[in-house]
């Protein structure tokens, strides 16, 4: 398999996304580097112990600003049209600071690179109350066919979606 057709799209990430580089960041610069970003409350339920939220919760959001951009890009009416979907592969958090009950937070999502039957996406969750970024994550989404039960292409309507979100052209 050719270079050119592992990788479809690869879009760069500005240097003010690496690692740890979102204290203090402003909110509406951020907001322009994400195509699908959905705000909740903590609950008091997402607290462990310690007084924090749990580490396994912000899987969760993840997951929820996950959907949010499946459903934006239709992804999940492509897939009851044909039994072809993302299925998550791989995901990571980094945790930046301790998120505790009262608190608003943003999650947001974008694709960074697509290839041909997969594709990444970052994540970020910040904080209203702290007015910085708490955690930033990583998830592999491949695409499949649960009729056969393995791996398909990801659908060029689905990439076209994605790029456009990305780009901020989607209609």
């Amino acid at each position: 398999m050719s270079a050119a057709s592992r990788s479809r799209y690869r879009w760069a990430v500005p240097l003010e996304q690496t690692t740890g580089r979102w204290s203090g960041v402003n909110m509406r610069e951020l907001i322009k580097q994400y195509p699908v970003i959905i705000e909740q409350d903590v609950s008091w339920s997402d607290m462990d112990a310690y007084q924090h939220v749990n580490n396994a919760v912000y899987f969760r959001y993840f997951e929820d600003v996950r959907i949010a951009y499946f459903e934006k890009a239709g992804i999940n009416t492509h897939m009851e049209k044909t039994n072809q979907g993302p299925i998550l592969a791989s995901t990571r958090c980094d945790f930046r600071a301790p998120l505790r009950f009262p608190d608003r937070i943003r999650i947001a999502t974008d694709v960074t690179e697509t290839r041909d039957n997969r594709f990444t996406m970052t994540y970020i969750v910040y904080s209203e109350k702290m007015d910085k970024v708490v955690a930033e994550g990583e998830a592999l989404v491949v695409y499949y066919n649960y009729d056969l039960r393995r791996s398909c292409q990801v659908p060029e309507p689905i990439l076209a979606a994605m790029t456009g979100m990305h780009a901020g052209t989607e209609g």
